[in-house]
């Protein structure tokens, strides 16, 4: 069977996918990936390891230098269907000699799986890291939930989490960072994303955490490129404002002249406005 029909609406096609991407691109993840392999041979890194059993519930891990003080992980970008973690290891150190240890996780993809049943698959991630943790340490670290555009998504959806779905009473992400995040996904249902992502109206509202942000309890930062689509930055002020309503600590970060990707170079590099 083909990809469904999708009715295109030009403008939000321009605005999340046409629009976003940049002639730069091509070079600057082939960059990344070589920075990634450097990172990949470090004797430290441990890869490849299960939180479930799909074959894409695997994650890596980059030990803190020094005393450790809490878990970073990363979720990837490729809108809920396609790319992995592999390319974005180069992030690793940049944290670690921070006092993080890094995961970095895949997750299942769509169509195979609806962005409904990638959040919950990927909330199978958060014992497994505790229990990294514990192994290593003796205790859980405090995990900062960090994810880049469908896993700025993601990293929302562990923070909004009810700490009871991991059978305990006190919540174990104690921050969020986002980065190029889609937030509200009602938009997708007219963009060629749809043909994989398979959004209905219902299912596009119930997948936006900017709906249920209100019940946060942490604090997030939302980072955003100033040369990405004005819908990208509008989905991320209405993320931050969404995520301050009920109390909670929110900052926007919008990076001048980062595009979706040379975002995550400024990520990397120490003393960047990030």
């Amino acid at each position: 069977m083909g990809e469904p029909d999708v009715a295109i609406d030009p403008d939000l096609e321009v605005a999340y996918v046409s629009g976003q991407g940049r002639p730069t691109w091509p070079g600057l993840l082939a960059d990344f990936a070589a920075r990634s392999d450097v990172v990949a041979a470090s004797p430290e890194m441990r890869t490849g390891l299960a939180y479930g059993p799909h074959p894409r519930q695997r994650f890596d891990v980059a030990p803190a230098i020094g005393a450790a003080r809490g878990s970073l992980v990363y979720l990837h970008a490729g809108y809920w269907q396609m790319r992995d973690r592999t390319p974005f290891r180069f992030l690793a150190p940049r944290f670690a000699v921070q006092g993080f240890d890094v995961i970095l996780a895949d997750y299942p993809l769509a169509p195979e799986a609806t962005v409904a049943e990638i959040t919950q698959a990927v909330r199978a991630l958060v014992p497994a890291v505790r229990a990294e943790a514990a192994a290593r340490y003796g205790a859980a670290l405090p995990i900062v939930a960090t994810g880049h555009s469908a896993g700025g998504h993601l990293a929302m959806e562990l923070a909004l989490t009810d700490p009871s779905v991991w059978g305990l009473d006190a919540g174990p992400i104690a921050a969020v960072v986002a980065l190029s995040g889609v937030f509200d996904l009602e938009p997708l249902i007219a963009t060629s994303l749809n043909r994989k992502l398979g959004l209905t109206p219902a299912s596009a509202r119930a997948a936006s955490p900017v709906w249920r942000a209100t019940g946060a309890r942490v604090p997030a930062l939302v980072v955003v490129g100033g040369g990405e689509t004005p819908a990208f930055v509008a989905q991320s002020r209405r993320m931050v404002a969404a995520w301050a309503a009920g109390g909670a600590r929110a900052e926007l970060a919008i990076v001048d002249g980062a595009d979706h990707f040379s975002l995550l170079a400024e990520l990397a590099t120490p003393g960047s406005a990030i």
